[in-house]
């Protein structure tokens, strides 16, 4: 496999996965949700005796750290701000895990839903292939496109006597 293909191929894929899946908004929605709880754990542990979030930076790293489960984020020092931590890991991670299985779902799921848009890929990844078919493959290719024009043009006479 030559890597202008494969270079060709996983733009696509990446196309794909943001015009076909939910990947993008949960992404967007993961980020959104870790800005709020951070600015809440940071507005809730202010001027907290002992609390090691004296700032949003601080607050912003922390969010990151308790939600990729590491193990190196401190405990928050008051109550408030340990009730905003523990559900925000709670809610990052169902938002996260969910981005990941809704992505791959739809993303494998898209050819059963739009059969005609799998007839539509299933060409388009042929054309790519062109230069490497025979002659053989070539004539049964025209021959194969030439019946498909016929009956595209049967189900355009069908579809205007039907208005």
């Amino acid at each position: 496999m030559r890597p202008v293909k494969s270079h060709a191929r996983f733009r696509r894929f990446v196309k794909d996965v943001r015009q076909f899946t939910p990947f993008t908004h949960l992404v967007l929605l993961l980020v959104v949700l870790w800005l709020l709880f951070s600015s809440a754990l940071y507005l809730a542990e202010r001027g907290t005796p002992g609390s090691s979030i004296d700032s949003l930076g601080e607050a912003l790293y922390w969010g990151v750290a308790a939600f990729s489960t590491a193990g190196i984020a401190d405990t928050p020092a008051s109550g408030l701000a340990q009730l905003i931590g523990g559900l925000w890991i709670v809610t990052g991670s169902v938002v996260f895990f969910g981005a990941i299985v809704a992505t791959v779902t739809s993303y494998f799921m898209r050819p059963m839903q739009r059969p005609h848009r799998q007839i539509i890929d299933t060409i388009e990844y042929n054309l790519e292939r062109l230069n490497e078919l025979d002659d053989a493959e070539l004539d049964l290719l025209r021959d194969t496109v030439d019946t498909l024009i016929e009956h595209v043009e049967k189900l355009r006479e069908i579809q205007l006597s039907r208005q």
